[in-house]
């Protein structure tokens, strides 16, 4: 057991030598520095909740509009920024695989921490402001709220570990990974619920993961009044099977891994 908690410890360390890594390479010491792990995802998200308010009626199906954008884009940035850096991942930190302790699985958990966390604190601060202006209520179910980021987290990482792995592994991945994510964005659920649709039709959204977690937020933002559809159940059990082959990708990558 010692061994085992030893082993952890180390790998932690690892983890976290990788974040501070990441955020000096990626940010530097100029401007805000490291601030843009927030900084970023704060313009987006705070942007498109604004132009949605300005452009959009303030109600829609009988939701507020500001709260609709604010649970759905979060989710949906996450998942694009987790994609995005994990592309090619192992190729520009291949490196670092020369030491014995660093792993393609711990490069991958630094990129992710870091974007999750910058995602969320971005959205906590955007979601607190436009409480404190009026534009929105504070969540009915704050516990299934957190359950639906906590699904869509461990989502973000099971398609980053995927995405990972797979570009290693074919140059054709790189290419066309952006226009995938763009084109799959009306099926993410960020921009519509699954109630809006014919019923006929509600069991194509209701198969993707991503739509689960961001009806759970809603679920947990807007109460009874939202009309969310999710099933905890598939959602566990999805999410589950998509981390377990990405993970068994991801151990098995090393060989494929181009040191520049």
């Amino acid at each position: 057991m010692t061994t085992l908690l030893q082993s952890f410890a180390v790998q932690g360390t690892v983890i976290w030598a990788l974040i501070l890594r990441e955020m000096q390479t990626r940010y530097g010491r100029e401007n805000i520095g490291f601030l843009w792990i927030v900084g970023e995802p704060i313009i987006f998200c705070a942007g498109v909740a604004i132009l949605w308010t300005l452009i959009r009626p303030s109600h829609e199906h009988g939701l507020p509009m500001t709260a609709f954008v604010v649970t759905g884009y979060v989710p949906l940035t996450m998942w694009r920024h987790c994609v995005g850096r994990g592309v090619k991942a192992f190729e520009a930190n291949g490196a670092l695989l020369f030491h014995r302790h660093v792993t393609p699985l711990d490069i991958l958990l630094a990129r992710w921490v870091l974007e999750v966390a910058g995602t969320l604190l971005a959205g906590a601060i955007v979601a607190f402001g436009a409480i404190f202006l009026g534009f929105m209520e504070p969540p009915v179910d704050v516990g299934l709220l957190f359950l639906g980021l906590l699904f869509q987290m461990v989502f973000c990482l099971g398609c980053m570990m995927l995405i990972a792995s797979a570009s290693e592994r074919s140059d054709l991945i790189e290419k066309f990974i952006s226009a995938v994510m763009y084109l799959s964005i009306p099926l993410s659920g960020a921009f519509v619920m699954v109630s809006w649709i014919p019923e006929k039709y509600q069991w194509i959204l209701l198969l993707s993961p991503s739509v689960q977690s961001i009806e759970m937020v809603r679920a947990g933002q807007f109460g009874p009044a939202g009309h969310a559809i999710y099933d905890v159940i598939y959602a566990t059990w999805s999410i589950a099977l998509l981390s377990l082959w990405g993970l068994s990708l991801t151990l098995r990558s090393r060989r494929f891994i181009t040191v520049i």
